[in-house]
């Protein structure tokens, strides 16, 4: 049975559209949403699908989702405007700003590091409980005191979900801010859209209920498996605080608790249009709003991070810029300049300077490595662009 599929598209991006329409083959409860703006301008904005299988809520427009790492990449947008206000410096140490972060011989982990995964704080060595992520300070504190998994600066690996708390903690101590409610007053509120690090009271029960594919299951059951200490194991549990796959039926991030937390590495939560609106914001004035300067978009879209990450892994190998996840054989979108973050099971979001195009995929449909959808989706936008 097709799904209906809502929306509109601008002429010449009909594809994109066809494209949208084939990721639900196969998938008979799988939502999700689509915006794509070019010059400022919405030419792809699309919905459909099923937003909880368990009732038969239907996706809608204004239907958020969680989007998982993708929040690393709007967390990095925040950095990039202190950077460009001259609040925050890349190149600075981060105890500059976090004293206590210097603890256990990281004074001189700096900004950069944080960013790119360089930090050498990408899961805990504690065992952590599922209440502790939901305290600020405890997770702060608990980073801030460990002992690095390697000298920081001289080698990466994935900060699967310390990196928000890391990065989130400097843009706490400059702004004054937490991380939430300074993403509410640069980005959300001024662009008009929804999206939130930390989800209100009042808009409990709107996200999308998540779903696991097999392939994911299987995917971390085998990884569960390897001997340890298996560090990429324990980035993405923290220590066994969340389920490997990231949620349960009830659990994890379908949990209220956790969705209502700030967990800047994985904890966003937003609508498509939200996300390809704010994208879009980065190099282009929308809705009024221009995020970035064109010059900060060049530093921090500068490689830092690349090939074989410090624990061992298969490639094909990500890309990263000051906590941007660059083009690469890991997730291509239209080119060299393009940057942005794509998130757990499917979520993408990201921007291109070159045709000033602001992307947002969401989907409750969390999918392993034989995920295409929005690498098809993409494929045809750079067709159609052309």
């Amino acid at each position: 049975m097709s799904v209906a599929i809502e929306g509109t598209i601008a002429p010449g991006f009909e594809a994109v559209g066809a494209a949208f329409a084939a990721a639900f083959e196969g998938n008979p409860t799988m939502g999700a949403g689509l915006h794509i703006r070019l010059e400022g301008e919405p030419v792809v904005d699309l919905w459909g699908g099923v937003a909880d299988e368990r009732n038969g809520r239907r996706w809608t427009v204004d239907t958020p989702s969680v989007v998982f790492s993708c929040t690393k990449g709007l967390m990095s947008i925040l950095a990039a405007r202190l950077v460009q206000e001259g609040r925050l410096a890349y190149q600075l140490p981060a105890s500059r700003y976090w004293p206590e972060f210097a603890a256990e011989g990281k004074s001189e982990a700096t900004v950069t590091d944080l960013l790119s995964h360089r930090a050498g704080l990408s899961g805990p060595r504690q065992d952590l409980s599922f209440e502790d992520l939901l305290d600020w300070d405890r997770m702060v504190g608990i980073l801030a005191n460990q002992y690095p998994l390697w000298c920081p600066g001289t080698a990466y690996a994935y900060h699967a979900i310390t990196h928000g708390w890391l990065v989130g903690e400097l843009v706490r101590r400059v702004t004054g801010q937490s991380p939430g409610q300074y993403f509410r007053s640069l980005i959300t509120e001024p662009l008009g859209v929804e999206a939130w690090v930390g989800l209100p009271a009042s808009e409990v029960g709107r996200p999308a209920h998540l779903q696991v594919a097999p392939s994911i299951t299987a995917l971390w059951a085998d990884e569960a498996k390897k001997p340890g200490p298996n560090w990429p194991y324990r980035a993405m549990t923290m220590g066994g605080a969340l389920p490997a796959d990231l949620v349960t039926t009830d659990g994890g991030f379908n949990d209220p608790r956790l969705q209502a937390a700030e967990v800047p590495g994985a904890g966003g939560i937003a609508t498509a249009r939200a996300l390809g609106t704010i994208w879009s914001a980065t190099v282009t004035p929308t809705e009024g709003v221009r995020l970035l300067e064109s010059e900060v978009v060049g530093i921090a879209t500068q490689t830092q991070s690349a090939g074989a990450p410090c624990f061992t892994a298969e490639p094909p190998f990500s890309r990263w810029g000051m906590g941007f996840q660059l083009d690469s054989e890991a997730r291509r979108y239209l080119g060299e300049g393009s940057f942005g973050h794509d998130g757990a099971g499917g979520q993408v979001g990201f921007a291109d300077p070159g045709s000033r195009v602001g992307f947002g995929f969401v989907t409750n449909w969390m999918m392993g490595p034989e995920d295409k959808r929005a690498t098809s989706i993409i494929d045809a936008l750079r067709q159609a662009l052309r």
